[in-house]
């Protein structure tokens, strides 16, 4: 039952990808960024209420209020595609730290491109922390937030949590913004490479805005916040 119950999710998911790229691409050339991103994130609200209905995937969050009415950078450990829908809906305006060949896929890829996310080339890690750090400043600067998973991959919650690369700590320092950490459970659920979805429900935790001068002292702070919430949910 569940493997038919997850068919007809991957078919509402991926036969809806196409008209909304569509839809994005077109209102590209006369509509602000900001705009685009409301619209991208009905569909992911419509996405997420789908796999609720179908696959019995609910969630819960705590600490929505610790979000704060500034730019901000998100971080969050990452598991799998859930929340990368997910924390798109938190921010608006937004923009993703992701890997450039996320956008070479057709029509999802470039409405992705359209809603200005920051894409780097993960072979080329000194170079793309360089790029992190002056587009993210930019972006800051124009009052987006900015959402990384510093684990750099995705991750099996029965294998913990991964070290973080030490970007949130530098732009957060940097631009004197507050790095709010993110932990969650989804790949307990949305498992990552597998075609069945478990029924349960999806824990996320918001922590308390994190300040600091020290780069390197911060990003440790925000990854044992998370990690220490990862061991109650996981």
């Amino acid at each position: 039952m569940q493997t038919l119950r997850s068919l007809l999710f991957n078919l509402i998911l991926y036969s809806s990808v196409i008209p909304i790229a569509l839809i994005i691409i077109g209102l590209y050339p006369f509509t602000q960024t900001e705009t685009l991103q409301k619209f991208a994130s009905k569909w992911i609200i419509f996405i997420l209420y789908s796999l609720k209905l179908i696959c019995g995937i609910k969630w819960t969050v705590e600490g929505l209020e610790n979000l704060p009415n500034k730019p901000c950078i998100l971080v969050s450990n990452h598991q799998g595609a859930w929340e990368s829908f997910f924390l798109q809906t938190l921010c608006i305006p937004s923009s993703s730290i992701i890997k450039r060949e996320l956008l070479l896929i057709p029509f999802f890829g470039w409405a992705l491109a359209c809603l200005k996310p920051i894409h780097l080339r993960r072979s080329k890690k000194i170079i793309s922390l360089k790029k992190v750090i002056k587009s993210g400043t930019k972006k800051l600067k124009s009052g987006y937030s900015i959402i990384i998973f510093p684990e750099g991959t995705r991750s099996r919650p029965h294998k913990g949590l991964k070290s973080f690369s030490n970007s949130c700590g530098l732009l957060s320092v940097k631009n004197n913004v507050p790095i709010v950490p993110i932990c969650h459970n989804s790949g307990l659920y949305w498992k990552n490479k597998r075609f069945n979805k478990e029924s349960g429900t999806i824990i996320v935790k918001i922590g308390p805005e994190l300040y600091g001068k020290s780069a390197k002292n911060l990003t440790n702070r925000a990854h044992e916040w998370i990690n220490m919430n990862f061991k109650e949910i996981n």
